[in-house]
């Protein structure tokens, strides 16, 4: 495939690194400088590419989706917290009839720790004694907090839950690529799961994958329904 990089930190480089690596050629790539309006997400700069990879900031992706489906280019978007505008971005992509795969995780051992949650809390929502709560840590230089991820993982053990309000924690230090933790407390003993992070490379091959399968194809699709149907 034709890539094209919108966002070139260490995230943009990474999925660079591995798609030459899996014989797809990166044609285009843009940081947030040069890009501060979306000026260069052109029909010239984009008219080969088959899929745009977004890994921006929160406040550019609505913008970012509005110009380069305008131009019939599908998208894989990387980039979390905007999910408060996700009905206005499935509109701007179905209106186009474009392809675009979104999550707040593109690794793959992520979004199966979303489904051992979803059955986890299904267990001990019957058992009030045990207090499920999550907490996160992220390297200093990511903007949003909560991430993405620890979102995801509320919203599963809220709607287990009945919509109860789930305890969570943020903590940004250091370079910490990720590190996920779900509990469940009582005064008889504590279950915890952990998923961590050992560098990019995860979400990076996770969103090349999703870019190979939205290939050529419609809609507003979450990662998850890539990986398990």
């Amino acid at each position: 495939m034709n890539l094209a990089l919108i966002g070139y930190g260490k995230m943009g480089r990474m999925i660079e690194q591995l798609a030459v690596a899996r014989g797809h050629h990166v044609v285009f790539q843009v940081d947030i400088e040069g890009n501060e309006q979306g000026q260069a997400l052109t029909r010239e700069n984009l008219q080969t590419v088959d899929v745009a990879l977004d890994f921006t900031v929160p406040d550019t992706v609505v913008r970012n989706v509005d110009r380069v489906t305008a131009l019939g280019i599908n998208m894989v978007v990387g980039t979390t917290g905007w999910m408060n505008r996700l009905a206005e971005v499935r509109r701007l992509v179905e209106q186009r009839g474009a392809g675009l795969v979104y999550s707040s995780n593109f690794s793959i051992g992520v979004n199966v720790f979303f489904r051992l949650m979803e059955t986890a809390a299904t267990h001990f929502r019957d058992y009030p004694e045990y207090d499920p709560w999550i907490y996160e840590i992220h390297h200093r230089a990511k903007v949003d907090a909560p991430s993405g991820t620890a979102l995801k993982l509320k919203q599963i053990l809220e709607k287990a839950y009945g919509g109860r309000e789930i305890s969570t924690a943020s903590n940004r230090a250091g370079t910490v690529p990720g590190e996920h933790t779900v509990g469940f407390d009582s005064e008889a003993d504590t279950l915890t799961f952990t998923h961590t992070a050992r560098s990019r490379a995860g979400f990076a091959s996770g969103a090349l994958h999703a870019a190979e399968w939205v290939r050529g194809k419609k809609g507003f699709h979450e990662f998850s329904e890539i990986l398990f149907g």
